[in-house]
């Protein structure tokens, strides 16, 4: 899968803003969860805080890998940037957990353009000032439209 940017508007509404990653039933494959994505497009018609869409989408109790297309403001500018999520929340159980670590440089080497990485192992770890943080520190004035 290649990442990209859109630019006629339609292409741009099709766009993802967030994708969740499981592995398939027999253990062996990673897969784009089915009905587990968020489009461009969705923002502000059905969705209305995409960030906190995206961390609603994320299951209690299993790991997931996850893209999230961040947008977010710096005081000289605005910017977006890709993020990948490895979610491995305390309720996992330990051989998911150790599968989902495993695997994690594999899926990271199929996409292009993943300028930060994060590892949240519970609703507190997806917080905007913690994304903030991952995201630049002191220097992240707003996450997704948020003042943080």
């Amino acid at each position: 899968m290649k990442v990209r940017k859109c630019s006629t508007p339609e292409e741009i509404k099709k766009r993802k803003k967030a994708v969740i990653f499981c592995l398939s039933a027999d253990k062996k494959c990673i897969i784009v969860e089915e009905g587990k994505e968020i489009l461009v497009g969705d923002v502000g018609v059905t969705i209305t805080d995409p960030f906190k869409h995206f961390v609603g989408m994320l299951p209690e109790k299993d790991c997931r890998y996850a893209l999230y297309d961040a947008s977010f403001e710096t005081k000289e500018s605005r910017k977006e940037e890709l993020m990948f999520f490895l979610w491995a929340p305390e309720l996992a159980p330990l051989k998911s957990k150790m599968i989902y670590a495993s695997s994690k440089d594999a899926i990271k080497k199929k996409f292009q353009g993943i300028k930060h990485e994060c590892q949240a192992n519970g609703p507190e770890d997806l917080n905007r000032a913690c994304i903030a943080e991952k995201l630049g520190g002191s220097l992240i004035v707003a996450f997704e439209g948020c003042p943080v």
